[in-house]
This record gives structure tokens, C-alpha cells and sequence, in this order.
């Protein structure tokens, strides 16, 4: 399975000389923060956790309300092939899987530049807590529709 290109948004995420492993692959930690660094580009910067600078992609965590944290709940991540370092930035595709509850959960997949063949592919799932408060949000109806543009096939099952 590839990942239509019109699915999600395409972000470009500069991969680093010291992600390399000593096979000259990326090492498996770096790829999760390649993932992040994705997810950062794709929603924007968290709710009162730095200066949004450039507009996000998928304009959803700006709908959220001051204070609210972006909590990782789970990872799933298959390394279908080794993620060669290269001088340029990796090609990262970023979709909405689903919405609902009070659960994000994001499809990512990881392309090599040059071969142009898929070398990750995973999911995050994310909740949404409000420390004031001590509750999860829900994604609303209004944030949804916000998302469905953004919609994907899932990776796993």
C-alpha cells in the first residue's frame, strides 16, 4: 500500500548527520522524532508551548483552548525498509486516521527522497488534557469537520 499523494499534507523534515547509526541508516529513535517533528510541522505548535510562527498545515491545535496539553497515548510504528541519511530533508505524509472521542490519532508515512520508496510508516494517537481542570477534552463535531479534509486509511488493525 502507498499513500495516495492526495491524502493529508506533505511535509519536508531535514533529517540530521548524528541520525545515522553506524550502518549509515537512521537510527530507530531518530525516526520517532522525525515523526514529531512532522506532526509539530503538520497541527502547528501546541497551545502555549512556543511562538507559532509559521501557519500549520491542518489548522487544528489552534481550536483548543489555552493550557491545553497534546499528551502522546500510543506510537505504532513498521519499518518496512533502512532510512538512508541524506543531505536533504525527508518527505513525511501526514493524515487524519481518526477523530473521535478524546483521541487524535494521525497516520504518518516516511518516504526516501532519491529511491521514492515508502521506509515508515506509523500512527500516533494523541489526547487532549486540560490541567486546570484535570479532564480530556473530546473533539468536538466543529473540530471534525476541521479534519475531514485532512482524512486517511489507517495502517493497522
Amino acid at each position: 500500500m502507498t499513500v495516495e499523494e492526495e491524502t493529508g499534507v506533505l511535509c519536508r523534515v531535514p533529517m540530521r548527520w548524528g541520525d545515522m547509526d553506524p550502518y549509515g541508516h537512521v537510527n530507530n529513535v531518530e525516526v520517532v522524532r522525525l515523526l514529531e517533528e512532522a506532526r509539530i510541522a503538520a497541527l502547528g505548535v501546541p497551545v502555549g508551548t512556543g511562538d507559532q510562527v509559521d501557519p500549520p498545515l491542518i489548522p487544528f491545535f489552534s481550536a483548543l483552548p489555552g493550557g491545553t496539553q497534546a499528551l502522546i497515548t500510543e506510537n505504532r510504528i513498521k519499518y518496512l525498509r533502512a532510512l538512508e541519511y541524506r543531505n536533504t530533508p525527508v518527505e513525511v505524509r501526514v493524515w487524519v486516521v481518526a477523530a473521535r472521542g478524546g483521541a487524535l490519532t494521525l497516520g504518518f508515512e516516511i518516504t526516501d527522497v532519491v529511491t521514492r520508496r515508502a521506509c515508515v510508516r506509523a500512527e500516533t494517537q494523541l489526547a487532549f488534557f486540560v490541567p486546570a481542570t484535570g479532564t480530556v477534552l473530546r473533539i468536538t463535531p466543529q473540530q471534525q469537520e476541521v479534519l475531514a479534509p485532512y482524512a486517511g486509511p489507517p495502517l493497522f488493525r
